[in-house]
């Protein structure tokens, strides 16, 4: 559970959306002929959904939770870090338009990759990080990329970014979906994931869909 004040607020205002029916899991789309997907976890998605969402080639992102034990976890089971899932992004993306190498620069520039079982202010292991792979190759590229970024001194500590087999990913409720741009003036959006979707702006600045170049 995300262990700030901010954290606290967020959740009256995930209460009322509850109340009002609107906790109802999101549903995964199709992929598209041609598509491919890949699957991060680097602390709340709510910045991870935002920052992936801002790259070109980048179809659709859903929030969502993979790494654990536990069949269809809620968002409550997660934050207890009972049933070992983290908070995870699931990317649906033309591979003509982005690598999956470049998706996994941009993971690594959107959070901070050093902190063990936790981000910021949220704490616990739902908010690890984690790169999946679902091949030989993905795996290849993460590692690479791993010891590339370690090399370059960027952080001043090193990686500790589990690198898993993917195995299944289960969609987060409605109401996480889209959070960054549905609450523009949520404080923690504002404190915690904005400079997160920031910094992977200024990092991957070539990447990005047009509109998001000048910001």
């Amino acid at each position: 559970m995300k262990k700030s004040i901010l954290y606290t607020l967020c959740m009256f205002f995930l209460a009322g959306c509850t109340a009002n029916g609107q906790s109802d899991f999101a549903k995964l789309p199709q992929v598209k002929l041609g598509e491919q997907v890949a699957d991060f976890a680097g602390g709340c998605f709510w910045a991870s959904s935002e920052a992936m969402s801002e790259l070109r080639g980048v179809d659709k992102v859903i929030a969502g939770y993979a790494g654990g034990r536990t069949a269809n976890p809620t968002y409550e089971e997660v934050c207890s870090d009972k049933t070992g899932h983290a908070e995870t992004v699931q990317i649906y993306y033309d591979p003509k338009v982005i690598s999956y190498a470049k998706l996994v620069e941009a993971f690594f520039y959107a959070h901070n990759p050093t902190e063990l079982n936790y981000q910021g202010p949220d704490q616990g292991i739902s908010y690890r990080s984690i790169a999946f792979y679902r091949t030989p190759q993905e795996k290849e590229i993460l590692l690479n990329i791993i010891k590339e970024i370690n090399a370059s001194k960027h952080y001043n500590a090193s990686i500790v970014t589990q690198v898993m087999p993917f195995t299944v990913f289960y969609p987060a409720e409605q109401y996480h979906q889209n959070y960054y741009k549905l609450h523009p003036d949520d404080s923690y959006i504002n404190a915690v994931s904005k400079p997160k979707v920031e910094k992977m702006r200024k990092m991957e600045k070539s990447q990005l869909k047009p509109q998001y170049q000048n910001m």
